[in-house]
């Protein structure tokens, strides 16, 4: 488990530099605020539809060959599309270098099946929570650090990135052992490794069926957050990078306390089922304050109260992780890392232009808010499913007790 912990935490370092810059070298080759919001969104959902395409294939070539050489492949794939984005001239340079990164960050979904080989069914939450706190420290360091250099040179984040990448290659060659036994393999296939058959057979899990909207919608508001919390900080606070860096930072360190400290105390108390409710109505105010905020220090608030919120991914995954046989674990996390990654390609189609439209009030206006009153309903939609999926649960339990 440290091993993962720490390849994950630099995968997640090296990703978190780069977050409060993107944009910001995107708007260098287009200097109109709409243009900006648009060029953004389409390079953020070649990133997503690459990684929808191929993270249920690398799932399960993971399940075929074993996760460390595709976490290699995945580091090695990751470091050339850092120093490509980092070297480009151009909007369509930056755009093939986005989509090689897509393509090859699978990596958290190998983790998550990593995870799901060395822990039991019971164990799976709190391990994936603390993946997450990974995530969290990558991001409190990351967008902190990622800021301060972009605020000197926009290029250098991204050779800082691809530096950590390459430095993760290294770490996992010499040290990551493999998770995955021999016995425990499963033959690759084209058909069933795609993303559509990927998916029709998540949902075909047994008792994971409304849990699939859950990580659709909640995934959705989550991509269109990413996607538009550094422009929105910037139309509507006037915040450049380092201001937003600070901002993740602060995401960062609030999804630490959540995942890597307060989850596993909750779920001595509570069960996943009801942690994810919990999570998704705070997640739903979370949003809602966010949109309506009229100053800096709101969004600070609002992260710091949306503590229950962190808890979601986490408590999800641990669902659909026990629903699924261990010899398909890498395909079922690739699987929900696909739908991940086909809700961050609607995502940016959906929330830039959101932006766009309202990118021309005044600094404070809550119009511009509008994204996050659209995340706020599609978290209501994943509470409905999240409801619906507890009450089928104890319906089926209450019926295998009678039987």
């Amino acid at each position: 488990m440290p091993f993962i912990m720490i390849a994950v935490l630099i995968d997640m370092a090296a990703i978190g530099v780069i977050v409060p810059v993107l944009p910001t070298l995107v708007a260098s080759f287009a200097t109109d605020p709409a243009d900006q919001a648009f060029w953004y969104g389409v390079v953020a959902a070649a990133f997503g539809l690459a990684n929808f395409v191929a993270s249920p294939i690398l799932g399960a070539l993971s399940d075929r060959f074993g996760r460390r050489p595709v976490m290699l492949l995945g580091f090695m794939g990751l470091g050339v599309s850092f120093f490509g984005t980092a070297m480009t001239t151009s909007l369509m340079g930056l755009l093939i270098a986005r989509t090689l990164g897509g393509a090859m960050q699978a990596n958290v979904a190998v983790a998550n099946a990593y995870v799901a080989d060395i822990s039991a069914p019971e164990e799976r939450a709190k391990r994936f929570g603390f993946l997450g706190a990974m995530m969290g420290v990558g991001f409190i360091v990351g967008p902190v650090v990622g800021g301060l250099l972009g605020a000197v040179n926009l290029h250098l984040p991204f050779y800082l990135a691809g530096t950590l990448t390459l430095i993760n290659l290294l770490y996992g060659y010499f040290v990551l052992p493999e998770s995955l036994s021999v016995h425990n393999r499963k033959a690759f296939s084209w058909r069933s490794a795609n993303p559509a058959t990927s998916l029709r057979k998540l949902g075909q899990l047994k008792g994971v069926g409304p849990l699939v909207g859950v990580v659709a919608f909640s995934g959705l508001a989550q991509f269109v957050l990413y996607t538009v919390w550094v422009l929105y900080n910037s139309f509507k606070f006037g915040w450049g990078p380092r201001e937003n860096g600070w901002s993740l930072a602060v995401v960062g360190i609030v999804a630490v306390l959540v995942q890597g400290v307060l989850l596993g105390r909750l779920l001595k108390r509570f069960l996943p089922q009801q942690l994810a409710i919990w999570g998704l109505v705070s997640s739903v105010l979370a949003y809602t304050l966010w949109g309506a905020a009229t100053e800096g220090w709101m969004m600070y608030a609002v992260i710091a109260f949306n503590l229950l919120g962190g808890t979601v991914t986490a408590s999800v995954q641990s669902m659909i992780s026990s629903a699924a046989d261990s010899k398909s674990q890498g395909q079922t996390m690739g699987a929900v890392s696909s739908l991940n990654g086909l809700m961050a390609v609607l995502a940016p189609l959906l929330g830039a232009p959101m932006l766009a439209v309202v990118s021309h009030y005044p600094q404070g206006d809550w119009r511009i808010g509008a994204p996050f009153f659209f995340c706020a309903l599609l978290q209501v939609a994943s509470l409905y499913l999240a409801i619906l999926h507890v009450r089928r649960h104890r319906q089926r339990h209450a019926a295998n007790s009678i039987t």
